[in-house]
């Protein structure tokens, strides 16, 4: 069963299992999309047949403006949003709770885990934006090592953003657990992450 959830600042979807296992994962987008992308939905939806409490939900730049990417500066707030989402979760369960998102939203997850240490027991980052494409000397590294919670990345090979060997290099920065998913044959839209589903779980309860 699927459910609105505005409160508390949250504009998101709360997917319901059926049987739920007592762990929630929080999902959000990318700079160009919102939470109804088709990543999302069919993800949301996967995990929740496996068992999860699934929150699908808008970042703050996204709920103050329906089109276009956010502005600089506008990471902080973003982050504050991510940390309120994982709040609620909390509040939701006293299973494991996993923080989500796609590219730009993965990003800023990352750095809300980096300086909110607890906030999630893991988390999971869908085409993480290691660098503009084309740019190598612009890694987006610099907190990587102060990210202490084990973390499960899942890249496509052909993703333009940065080569599964970079992901790879980059993650020797972070000092937890982590584990890196190769999608063959797959972009920056990671449009193949539903079918994962399986795969994705096993990989998350190694690390929790």
């Amino acid at each position: 069963m699927d459910e609105e959830l505005q409160a508390q600042g949250i504009r998101g979807l709360l997917h319901r299992p059926e049987s739920w296992n007592g762990d929630a994962i929080a999902l959000t987008h990318g700079a160009g999309s919102n939470s109804h992308t088709p990543l999302l939905v069919g993800l949301a939806n996967a995990l929740s047949d496996r068992g999860y409490l699934v929150l699908r939900y808008d970042l703050p730049f996204r709920v103050e403006r329906p089109k276009g990417g956010p502005f600089p500066g506008v990471g902080v707030r973003d982050r504050q949003g991510i940390v309120l989402a994982m709040t609620v979760l909390r509040s939701m369960t006293r299973g494991h709770i996993i923080a989500g998102g796609h590219s730009y939203g993965g990003r800023q997850t990352t750095m809300a885990a980096a300086e909110h240490a607890g906030i999630a027991d893991a988390l999971l980052l869908l085409a993480y934006p290691l660098r503009p494409p084309k740019r190598p000397d612009q890694i987006r590294t610099a907190h990587f090592p102060q990210l202490r919670t084990p973390s499960l990345f899942v890249h496509g090979t052909s993703d333009p953003f940065g080569s599964v060997a970079e992901v790879r290099e980059a993650l020797e920065l972070i000092p937890a657990r982590t584990d890196l998913l190769a999608v063959e044959g797959t972009g920056h839209d990671l449009k193949r992450a539903a079918d994962l589903s399986a795969e994705i779980v096993t990989r998350l309860r190694a690390l929790l």
